[in-house]
């Protein structure tokens, strides 16, 4: 498990031990936290950009690998964009290189659904054209096509299946409160929280898919051993686009305020953003039996009351 000390990773290594996997976790604590890492897993502080780091871990046996470790951030591509290429395509690449050498039956990766762009239609499908419009969507379709001809080569002596996840917006518990780069409903709980301002950029009509994170941690579960899945790129969301406007009220809401006492900014557009997304699951209906179980309004619930209790632990 590559990121399995971030938000989504962390998620999946207490799902996979508690179906009696042995779990190795690599992560540079870049963005992850080691609390968030299962006790019962092996933890390895190193990074995916490092072939060095990766040698040991693969050298011990791997019978699959969850991709998910990346530099998440749109703004932040735009700011570095080398950075983001090393990240998310080179670390791919050399994460396909250790599958490779190790002879790894089994890779899934975390693929992400800005890969679309502005010019499709919503809820999108995978056979949409690709039409990236940040330097981070670059960089995962890349990674994406890397891992799908990757494992169509006909060179190979051995079968390497792998299964991408356009994950659309995922939220929930571990997200990060502080982190103004990614995850828009954790940046507008934590300024509540806090007592800041919510800014919201361009005129809040842009639309996202907001997908819990128990939601999508089953969805890979459900892959991981499936064979239905192999080579497919499928997307995760609920279908459902909720605009930012109506996710700041609904934030608002949960704490009992509204704009009439809690002060609502707006900014101008960042680059890259996208103005609507939402999924189209029918790929993941037909092929895992999958979808959303957890509504909107019961997952900001869930996620404030985490939210909240982090604000009142003590801290270490």
């Amino acid at each position: 498990m590559t990121g399995g000390a971030g938000f989504i990773g962390s998620h999946l290594t207490d799902a996979l031990i508690a179906r009696g996997y042995r779990v190795v976790v690599l992560d540079n604590l870049s963005s992850g936290k080691r609390d968030y890492v299962n006790a019962a897993a092996d933890f390895v502080q190193g990074d995916v950009t490092e072939p060095a780091h990766l040698e040991p871990i693969f050298a011990q046996g791997v019978d699959a690998v969850l991709h998910l470790a990346a530099q998440a951030s749109i703004r932040l591509s735009f700011a570095d964009p080398s950075h983001d290429l090393r990240t998310n395509t080179l670390g791919t690449i050399n994460i396909l290189q250790a599958c490779l050498a190790y002879r790894v039956p089994r890779l899934l990766f975390a693929s992400s659904m800005t890969i679309y762009g502005n010019s499709n239609p919503v809820p999108t499908a995978e056979s949409a054209p690709p039409d990236p419009a940040s330097y981070y969507a670059i960089t995962k379709y890349a990674a994406e096509r890397y891992v799908h001809l990757t494992a169509a080569r006909r060179d190979l002596d051995f079968q390497l299946n792998v299964t991408s996840f356009r994950m659309f917006n995922v939220y929930g518990e571990r997200q990060s409160l502080t982190n103004a780069y990614q995850g828009v409903l954790a940046i507008f709980i934590g300024n509540v929280l806090r007592g800041e301002p919510i800014t919201i950029h361009s005129d809040g009509e842009q639309s996202r898919d907001f997908v819990h994170i128990s939601d999508v941690v089953r969805a890979w579960m459900d892959a991981l051993e499936e064979p239905a899945t192999y080579g497919q790129v499928i997307n995760l969301g609920t279908g459902t686009p909720t605009t930012v406007n109506a996710l700041c009220d609904a934030v608002l809401s949960a704490f009992g305020k509204d704009r009439s006492s809690y002060p609502v900014r707006y900014g101008p557009a960042q680059p890259g953003d996208m103005r609507a997304s939402a999924a189209d699951i029918s790929r993941a209906k037909a092929l895992l039996n999958w979808q959303p179980r957890v509504s909107f309004a019961e997952g900001i619930q869930h996620t404030i009351a985490w939210a909240r209790a982090q604000l009142a632990a003590p801290r270490r």
